[in-house]
């Protein structure tokens, strides 16, 4: 019965441990976005299309992942929508005019290449993706 006890308090630390890691990420712009802290709410209104520029005028565009525990996470902790709230929220801009879809990609390394490549990108990645081509942005 111990053994049961403990094997299982072994295998509920190690998924907290994981969902923790999981939840922590960053957001990641191209290097010449002016700005190198943003509110969170300038993080979700861009992300939900609300505003296409930071608070110090930088342009910015959203690129998002598409799907995986990183944008979960990222969706759960900045825009407060699940991923189904989000795309549809998206397609409801989309179809009214208002904005096209963000660019969505199947890896963080692919995402991370695009927004270092591209002015005014603006995406998010687990912290422990390799984000040295692009700017971290503090998020406060």
């Amino acid at each position: 019965m111990k053994k049961t006890h403990l094997a299982f308090l072994i295998s509920a630390l190690v998924l907290c441990c994981t969902f923790a890691k999981a939840q922590d990420v960053v957001v990641v712009a191209n290097s010449g976005v002016k700005a190198g802290e943003v509110s969170s709410d300038d993080v979700r209104d861009v992300f939900t299309g609300a505003k296409s520029s930071l608070k110090d005028g930088s342009r910015v565009t959203p690129v998002t992942l598409k799907n995986g525990a990183g944008h979960d996470a990222f969706l759960k902790r900045y825009v407060g929508k699940s991923d189904s709230a989000f795309r549809a929220g998206w397609r409801s801009l989309v179809f009214t005019g208002q904005a096209a879809m963000p660019k969505t990609f199947d890896s963080e390394s692919a995402l991370v290449e695009y927004v270092a490549s591209t002015p005014g990108a603006i995406g998010y990645v687990s912290k422990d993706t390799d984000h040295e081509k692009v700017k971290t942005l503090a998020v406060k």
